[in-house]
């Protein structure tokens, strides 16, 4: 299985098919949201957006929040993932993880609504919570996958690369959680995060 897609190339085709309308909904509905709000973001208009009917929507999801939920996770494990592997090859795992968020940072003014409207929808019950935190360990294997190649002397049980898609992924929950307190700028505080990651 591909740990970033998720998608195991022994599956039937009934369930690719089923993956892919599973994705397309939820690709839809982090559009909606980015497009018009979360509030504006119905069960109706993401069901349109996606070319499925209703009962379709709810054949994959108990509610809009939950295909947002997945649809931004989609869209921001992409966007990780991209930039850290568009760094240069010569720099190392910690390097690397740095500068693909300093990336990340840039444009994160016109997209700051909509982050802190789903980091707040993230932490308002248990269930999302606890949602959220098997989203955070995809991130991480996701990102350790990425970097292991960049550890010196890799070994095939080394920790460190697991330790940083880890490290990194608590840096950005914990910016969030101060942005969303005391506001500010994420982007400086995720960095100023990471910039205490020595693992290598």
């Amino acid at each position: 299985m591909d740990v970033v897609s998720g998608v195991d190339s022994g599956e039937s085709l009934t369930v690719r098919k089923q993956r892919a309308t599973k994705a397309r909904i939820a690709a839809a509905a982090a559009q909606s949201v980015i497009d018009h709000g979360l509030a504006a973001a119905t069960v109706e208009r993401i069901a349109a957006a996606a070319e499925v009917g209703r009962a379709t929507f709810f054949r994959y999801f108990s509610a809009k929040e939950d295909a947002v939920a997945e649809g931004m996770t989609a869209h921001w494990l992409d966007l990780i993932t991209a930039a850290i592997a568009a760094q240069p090859p010569h720099l190392p795992a910690g390097a690397a993880l740095a500068a693909a968020f300093e990336d990340l940072g840039d444009g994160f003014d016109a997209i700051s609504g909509q982050v802190r409207e789903l980091a707040t929808l993230t932490r308002s019950s248990p269930v999302f919570s606890a949602w959220t935190l098997q989203i955070y360990l995809r991130y991480e294997s996701a990102i350790a996958e990425l970097l292991g190649p960049r550890c010196p002397d890799p070994a095939p049980d080394d920790p460190r690369p697991r330790l940083l898609g880890a490290l990194a992924m608590a840096s950005v929950r914990i910016a969030l959680d101060d942005w969303l307190v005391h506001g500010g700028s994420l982007p400086d505080r995720v960095r100023a995060a990471l910039a205490s990651i020595e693992v290598v």
